[in-house]
């Protein structure tokens, strides 16, 4: 097949194309993660980024190639949710710039939007990484160079074949470029994104039938609580978490593997893991009896513990309700208030309600949920800034990957001056926000912000969802991780151990504060019996405990 020329309906049905292929393997996508961290969302952020200018797409009447372009870039551009998003959004803008005013497209069209599209792509990043998205565009522009050049052919689909090919073969040696890649045997995730996106666009070229139907994904989400129904604990298949650990009376070699077996029929989330003379095990189960009386064979039982799964859903989905009705009530109380200009504003990201309340008691006006898996896009970052009746908008993104998206609401905004305070994390955004003074310019805010940001040392603790060596550490799916500084510096099969020894390599002698905020699976109790662990050996420290709330992470913690 071979087409010298494409149109604006062309153009459409190959946009449309990448953006249903790229939307099929999202979840993949996600599943590329360096960390082996429950939030992975590259796959979610770049999906929601270009459903957003699909839906711009969607409301064209008169198809052209300048009414495409402008849906395309603008769409894109408020819609980019996360770095590889935004990313994404400047590949779409450098590439839709080089088409304005065309008709149709030829190859020279599209090997110049190509190369314009790698251009705008890497000055939207104030440090370009290579094995990254951007080294993956940027080799499809080096082939549209080198083919156009040659001008030996003017076959489009000929020539996209032979980009797309080496672009694939870039993204290939990633690995190669980018050595955290090669520790977790995977590609860019951000790279794969894209070429998911420009091989379903490139199936639509050469006549391929390709899936064009997008009705059913939701372009429009935004990070918010969510909330289930009083049905959804009947979804718990096992509604029993049972812990505890075995002090074996005898040699028993084979007790973890039998053991393991045994509750792998009478329930899931099994772990059994033997040390020396003990056995710890965690399952959920329907009959904790079943699994104790097991375990009563290999030895005596201590440290019992069982929790009713369904009842605590219960109690969360109460707390969840109670705390959407608070935040309706504070903004239709909010809409309802004349709001008195004022000289300084913020516009804080927030992972959970505990930390929002925090937010605001330190001065935030608006606060947007979201954070790791729930990326804010552009358009909601901008919705905030406009609402807050100030001459000068502080943003605080509270995560490396919003950074981006932040910038972007900022360069939009033309009524009022935006500073983006670049905090990488919650404890980083609160020592922020602690720091500014009223009346002082916006200059000196912001560089006594940004430097009390760098006397903080954050740190995460989570649990892992895949087995992998990182960091010089083993690590088991299921197993607690301490990360500090983007590393992973503590592994164990205890919460309450991993999150001491994270506090333990971030404290030293000068460090006088430990703060703790504890994520929606954390109690206070607990917290607080981790709050006394870190003073048993460090009395001279003062250690915090705060309700946070935010998922996926048990802890964030700060030291000063």
């Amino acid at each position: 097949m071979s087409v010298e020329r494409i149109d604006a309906l062309m153009m459409k049905k190959c946009f449309l194309a990448g953006a249903k292929a790229l939307e099929a393997r999202k979840d993949y996508i996600n599943e590329l993660n360096v960390f082996p961290v429950p939030d992975g969302d590259t796959g979610t952020n770049m999906t929601m980024t270009i459903m957003a200018a699909v839906r711009e797409i969607n409301k064209i009447t008169d198809v052209t190639v300048d009414n495409l372009c402008k849906a395309m870039s603008s769409g894109s551009l408020r819609g980019a949710r996360g770095n590889s998003g935004v990313i994404l959004s400047q590949i779409f803008r450098g590439f839709t710039k080089e088409l304005k005013g065309l008709e149709y497209l030829e190859v020279t069209d599209l090997g110049n939007s190509i190369q314009h599209a790698a251009d705008t792509a890497y000055k939207a990043v104030m440090k370009p990484k290579e094995g990254t998205i951007l080294t993956v565009i940027k080799a499809g522009a080096e082939k549209s160079v080198e083919l156009l050049m040659e001008g030996e052919s003017q076959d489009m689909v000929a020539f996209a074949e032979e980009v797309v090919a080496y672009m694939e073969d870039t993204l290939k040696r990633t690995p190669d470029m980018l050595p955290v890649l090669k520790q977790a045997g995977v590609v860019d995730s951000g790279g794969e994104g894209l070429m998911t996106f420009v091989c379903g666009a490139l199936a639509a070229l050469q006549g391929k039938e390709v899936d064009l139907d997008i009705s059913g994904v939701d372009a429009k989400a935004s990070p918010a609580i969510t909330t289930g129904s009083s049905e959804d604990a009947a979804d718990i298949k096992f509604g029993y978490c049972t812990e505890f650990i075995i002090m074996l009376e005898r040699d028993q070699d084979k007790v973890e593997k039998e053991l393991k077996a045994y509750l792998q029929d009478i329930g899931d989330c099994v772990v059994v893991v033997a040390d020396d003379e003990i056995v710890k095990v965690h399952v959920h189960t329907n009959h904790p009896g079943l699994a104790f009386e097991k375990a009563l064979t290999y030895g005596s039982l201590t440290s019992m513990k069982i929790d009713n799964m369904r009842e605590e859903h219960q109690e969360k989905l109460i707390r969840d309700a109670e705390t959407v009705a608070k935040q309706q009530a504070e903004e239709d109380q909010r809409e309802d208030e004349p709001k008195e200009h004022k000289a300084d504003g913020f516009v804080v990201v927030s992972a959970g309600d505990g930390l929002s309340d925090i937010f605001k008691d330190l001065g935030a006006d608006e606060v947007i949920e979201g954070g790791q898996t729930m990326n804010p896009s552009t358009e909601d970052i901008l919705q905030a800034v406009e609402k807050v009746p100030a001459d000068t908008v502080y943003i605080l993104p509270n995560n490396g990957n919003i950074i981006l998206a932040a910038e972007q609401a900022r360069n939009l905004t033309e009524d009022k001056k935006v500073v983006v305070i670049p905090s990488t994390n919650i404890p980083q955004g609160i020592a922020a926000m602690i720091n500014f003074m009223p009346g002082q310019p916006a200059e000196e805010n912001t560089q006594q912000m940004t430097e009390e940001m760098g006397n903080v040392k954050s740190g995460q603790v989570t649990y892992a969802v895949r087995d992998t060596r990182m960091d010089g550490q083993e690590i088991k799916q299921g197993d607690y991780m301490g990360i500090a500084d983007k590393k992973i510096v503590a592994v164990e099969k205890s919460l309450p151990e991993v999150t001491v020894e994270l506090v333990e390599g971030m404290i030293d002698e000068e460090s006088e504060l430990v703060s703790l905020y504890y994520g929606a699976d954390v109690t206070e109790k607990d917290a607080e019996a981790v709050a006394d662990l870190i003073l048993k050996d460090h009395d001279d420290l003062e250690v915090e405990v705060q309700y946070g709330g935010q998922p996926v992470y048990s802890y964030f913690v700060s030291v000063e």
